[in-house]
């Protein structure tokens, strides 16, 4: 049994190549108010976006993302912030000091900031749009703040590409739901299997979406992806940010 949200959460598609069109203004707002009816831990709210139209500084993210065109062609970028600034500010209201250094305020921060990107992401495909995540926002952490004029206590977490999409890509497979959803423990007993049979899935999506010139599975590309460090300088910057990290 499927409904009209659950069929649109499960035809994603990740949208690179964007119409000219631009996006109304009301579309636009109706979108980033479902960002502010996200869930969000004790209701703290702990992210902000911005909002980029501006030709120029789409373009100088696009190249901080990793040269990744679509950020400077889509109508509008959007940067979510985890964000305890404005937090800190209603906490010296009453004359208390925010506990930055808590590991659990960095995690509110980031599943506030997702679970407010995803409902914009839903929200805009309800309108027609498409988008895609920008993770690359993260690459060089301190030129995006002195661009966006971030303050201290937030750090961006995500960017999306949004707009009218121009292209019609095939979905990418998933995980067989045995290997993600267990019944009252993690069952570990037939994972090997279901991994096997997704590199087998993903294999031949990869080689029919390259014509042949990628044939390797998603496992096989996890394991060349997660075997090494990544953003190693994100440490170093949140301590800059206003959160020591222990």
């Amino acid at each position: 049994m499927t409904t009209d949200v659950t069929r649109l959460i499960q035809s994603h598609r990740s949208i690179r190549k964007f119409t000219a069109e631009p996006i109304p203004e009301e579309v636009l707002q109706d979108v980033l108010t479902c960002a502010q009816w996200a869930p969000s831990s004790h209701n703290v709210q702990a992210y902000s976006v911005i909002v980029v139209k501006s030709a120029e500084t789409k373009r100088q993210l696009a190249a901080l993302c990793g040269n990744q065109k679509w950020v400077e062609t889509c109508p509008v970028f959007l940067v979510f912030c985890a964000d305890f600034y404005r937090l800190k500010l209603a906490c010296e209201m009453h004359g208390r000091e925010l506990a930055a250094d808590e590991v659990e305020n960095l995690l509110v921060a980031a599943v506030d900031t997702a679970l407010a990107a995803e409902n914009v992401l839903l929200a805009a495909r309800s309108h027609g749009l498409g988008g895609v995540m920008i993770g690359g926002i993260r690459n060089q952490p301190d030129e995006v703040t002195r661009l966006l004029q971030l303050p201290p206590l937030t750090f961006p977490v995500m960017g999306m590409c949004l707009g009218f999409p121009d292209q019609d890509v095939a979905q990418k497979p998933r995980l067989p739901q045995r290997a993600v959803v267990h019944a009252e423990r993690y069952q570990t007993e037939h994972l090997h299997d279901a991994l096997r049979e997704y590199e087998d899935i993903t294999a031949a999506y990869y080689a029919q979406r390259t014509g042949g010139k990628r044939t390797d599975g998603w496992t096989a590309q996890l394991a060349e992806y997660l075997s090494s460090p990544r953003r190693q300088h994100l440490a170093a910057f949140l301590r800059q940010q206003g959160f020591p990290m222990k």
